[in-house]
């Protein structure tokens, strides 16, 4: 609901929201659209209810404050009234009502009235206005939010609202008969509509401002004014008698004492959110054959936006009956009906003008087009859950068409949306650390053949004066079977010595990779036949590149790689030879993109702490003197200059079924980048 001003009745707290969509569910009009993650009020479609303020669990709904208007009101030296709604004893339950209009004597004003004698007129007009048409259909236009409702959502049914004003605006023409027009009246009460309300064409002048109860209490705070001892006074004549009923629900009907037949069905009674839009659906269908739709947006006015939610509803309810009831009773009857005599010619006619926002809805096809998009793409896909706010699937791909709610609102979307990016994140989170690990890796070798290298360098040259002083002391000594042998475990030694240096010198040099096309199968079969693997291990090669073997490596290093991994795989058949079942598998595979070599065997498997640590250097599962812990390393170099990757699974447990080790190695099969890791 937009002011004169340009301001709405109620704002969003940006900072204060957190899109949970409550609101837009409860906003019977859909005047709250959802952009950029913030929910704003659209003010030409709001009817003022002020649903989305009272189920706003943040606070993120403000109503537009009139208390600045109303210190200056007060400072004025015209004539300050007070207009109280009848809902007054659901907010002030605490405090006798002659108090209460003490403290807001106190605050300023010069008198005080009980808007309730306003709803006495209003309730006999309805009688009349019923009795001189038994013919036509009406609605209710006490409530100014219905009022709003039907003529900007059903302008087709504005003929049927009842042509009388509110009790508010009753209550204004009677005390600008007694004051003047230079009188300051100020409506205080639980409607948040009524701050449009008041800025109808029609009314104008006839209310100078409207305050919340919500906004009263606050203002009493503010200055400091105590309630409880402020002085009493009684409401200012003319007194009200049953209009105070019109805080409750059916409070027009017994005020007015219009007879609800339920077997006639000449009166229906719809409130709240819900049942009031039920109500004129069926009653612009026609389904409703009544002369009287009474109907309120709230659970009567106790349950107002303005009024703060101390005490549950029937409480509230029988605090305004329980007043109510004891007001009758003292109530001057002679007195009264003498008032209603003199106020009687006041004209409580009104007019209503349609104010269509309607939004066609978009086509089927459209409908269907967004909601493909966001995953449904068939009647079973629309769980129309109302998670979003609204009531269908339909309904949401609708106001998404026309920019009032985003598809981020669908919770069945969002989550399917926040799982592929979960998904995404954890692959993503997968590749850096698969990445890491290599530069780890990468560094750890680097560091460590730096160190190799200078061993080696250092190592050489002594070594090779051992070795050649060796072999002439062997060929000296062919006589001496003592001194032979032991000179010969010198040589073999010291060979020994010379083969770790130069494994470290291939473990520290950092070769360029040089690719040109290799016809695998040969490649392996021409490295199987380098290496003297015993005849009683099985030998099994399995080629699924039969009909494309070709593939860009370095052939030098490549074949350095397979001979290392196969001579690995016969060493552990080997150590741990089988009766049965020493067998060694050699599969290459892949596609146009990457091509693969799996080499499997049968032997005692590796334990799962040392996987972690096979790529290390220096470090071997074989026994002693058998193995220099540099083979792995430096196949691990290669393969991932040649932009590839190597794993291992293994499994080293008998009591899990047959030891196994599988060595899987995949390489970009045309990937003629150069790199060096």
């Amino acid at each position: 609901m937009k002011l004169s001003n340009g301001k709405n009745v109620v704002e969003t707290i940006r900072e204060k929201c957190r899109v949970c969509f409550t609101c837009v569910r409860e906003c019977p009009a859909k005047a709250i659209r959802i952009r950029d993650g913030q929910a704003e009020i659209m003010g030409a479609r709001c009817i003022g209810c002020g649903n989305c303020v009272k189920v706003c669990s943040q606070k993120a709904k403000r109503v537009l404050s009139s208390l600045d208007n109303v210190r200056t009101i007060l400072q004025s030296k015209d004539k300050k009234i007070a207009m109280v709604a009848p809902s007054f004893p659901a907010e002030f339950h605490d405090v006798d009502h002659k108090r209460m209009v003490g403290a807001l004597k106190k605050l300023g004003f010069d008198h005080v009235h009980e808007v309730g004698f306003g709803a006495d007129l209003v309730s006999l007009a309805y009688k009349k206005l019923l009795v001189s048409n038994p013919d036509k259909s009406y609605i209710a236009t006490t409530c100014p939010s219905i009022v709003a409702y039907v003529e900007k959502y059903y302008p087709e049914l504005v003929p049927h609202l009842a042509p009388i004003v509110s009790p508010m605006i009753a209550t204004a023409r009677v005390l600008r008969k007694l004051y003047g027009k230079k009188a300051k009246l100020v409506f205080i009460g639980p409607c948040v509509a009524k701050k449009g309300e008041k800025e109808k064409k029609g009314y104008d002048g006839e209310i100078d401002e409207v305050m919340t109860f919500v906004e009263l209490r606050d203002f009493f705070d503010s200055l400091g004014i105590d309630r409880y001892n402020c002085g009493e006074a009684d409401f200012d004549e003319p007194s009200a008698s049953k209009g105070a009923l019109y805080a409750v629900s059916r409070g027009l009907l017994q005020s007015a004492d219009i007879k609800e037949d339920l077997v006639e069905g000449n009166v229906v009674v719809a409130d709240g959110r819900v049942n009031f839009v039920d109500a004129i659906k069926e009653f612009e269908k026609e389904s409703l054959s009544t002369s009287l739709l009474e109907t309120l947006c709230c659970e009567g006015c106790v349950m107002g936006a303005g009024i703060n939610n101390f005490i549950p509803m029937y409480k509230r309810r029988n605090k305004v009956s329980v007043y109510v009831n004891e007001k009758i009773k003292k109530l001057d009857k002679e007195k009264w009906s003498k008032d209603i005599k003199k106020y009687s010619n006041i004209d409580l006619s009104c007019e209503f003008e349609p104010n269509d926002q309607r939004i066609v809805p978009p086509s089927d096809d459209k409908i269907d087009e967004i909601l493909e998009r966001m995953g449904k793409h068939s009647k079973e896909d629309e769980l129309n859950c109302g998670a979003c706010g609204y009531e269908s699937c339909r309904e949401h791909a609708s106001a998404i068409f026309h920019g009032t709610a985003e598809s981020e609102m669908c919770l069945p979307y969002t989550i399917e949306k926040l799982k592929e990016t979960v998904t995404s994140l954890e692959r993503s989170f997968s590749e850096i650390k698969s990445v890491k690990e290599a530069l780890d890796h990468r560094d750890k070798l680097a560091s460590m053949g730096q160190l190799a290298a200078g061993i080696a360098h250092e190592i050489n040259n002594p070594l090779g004066i051992i070795l050649m002083y060796a072999h002439i002391l062997r060929e000296q000594c062919q006589t001496s079977e003592g001194m032979k042998d032991d000179i010969q475990m010198i040589v073999e030694q010291a060979d020994r010595c010379k083969k770790i240096v130069s494994e470290l010198l291939d473990f520290a040099r950092q070769n360029r990779v040089v690719k040109t096309p290799v016809d695998i199968s040969e490649l392996v079969q021409r490295c199987i036949e380098m290496l003297n693997i015993p005849k009683d291990i099985e030998i099994n090669i399995i080629n699924k590149l039969e009909d494309d073997p070709m593939v860009e490596l370095d052939r030098d290093q490549f074949s350095q790689v397979l001979i290392n991994l196969i001579n690995n795989a016969v060493d552990a058949i080997e150590e741990t030879k089988k009766e049965t079942c020493n067998k060694l598998k050699i599969t290459f595979t892949g596609d146009k993109n990457m091509f693969s070599i799996i080499i499997e065997d049968t032997g005692a498997g590796i334990s799962p702490k040392y996987i972690e640590r096979i790529f290390d250097p220096f470090f071997t599962t074989k026994q002693f003197g058998k193995g220099t812990g540099l083979g792995l390393p430096v196949s691990y170099g290669i393969i991932k200059m040649h932009s590839g990757d190597i794993k291992v699974e293994s499994n080293g447990d008998p009591s899990k079924g047959p030891t196994w080790t599988k060595v899987i190695v995949n390489i970009p099969r045309y990937d003629t980048r150069e790199k060096i890791v």
